[in-house]
């Protein structure tokens, strides 16, 4: 089953890094991101995976956790996590399961072969479950920023909703 933007997630269950195992249900109540990212200690990879980890206070402080995803397993991504001190835990999607219900999957072009790899892509997922923003193709250079802009105007928003409640 595909996501759709303003749908519940479909269900999915993953394994993350810190033995945290991660449904579509498992962080309800919490506004969570995942990104989706080809692999890890690459150069784009690795940047994003710092600027995520260098405004993760802030995406905190806004009641956002991150997850990052990829396909490597889970050595390589303690390895990752553990060398660039990241504060949020990675899922292994071993399987490519995750990768294909979110439709990150793409034919791209390396070194003149046809290989199938991961579009790097964000989604925003609401306290409700809701898929509330996806950003996908992304380019690494601003993205964080905006992906921060997105959480904190989602709490806005259901601020103004409790309070008219």
């Amino acid at each position: 089953m595909a996501i759709v933007v303003n749908k519940p997630l479909p269900e999915f269950e993953a394994n993350a890094t810190g033995g945290v195992k991660v449904t579509n249900t498992s962080h309800n109540g919490q506004t969570f991101i995942l990104y989706f990212y080809p692999k890890d200690n690459t150069p784009g990879c690795t940047t994003e995976a710092m600027q995520f980890r260098d405004k993760f206070k802030e995406f905190e402080k806004a009641g956002a956790i991150i997850f990052g995803v990829s396909r490597d397993n889970m050595k390589s991504h303690d390895e990752f996590k553990e060398k660039l001190e990241l504060p949020f835990e990675l899922i292994a999607d071993t399987e490519e399961k995750m990768c294909h219900m979110f439709g990150v999957v793409k034919n791209k072009i390396m070194y003149g072969k046809k290989v199938k790899g991961i579009e790097r892509s964000t989604f925003l997922v609401n306290a409700d479950g809701i898929l509330v923003q996806e950003w996908r193709g992304l380019k690494v250079p601003g993205h964080v920023e905006e992906v921060l802009k997105a959480v904190k105007a989602l709490n806005k928003a259901s601020a103004k909703q409790a309070v008219a409640a």
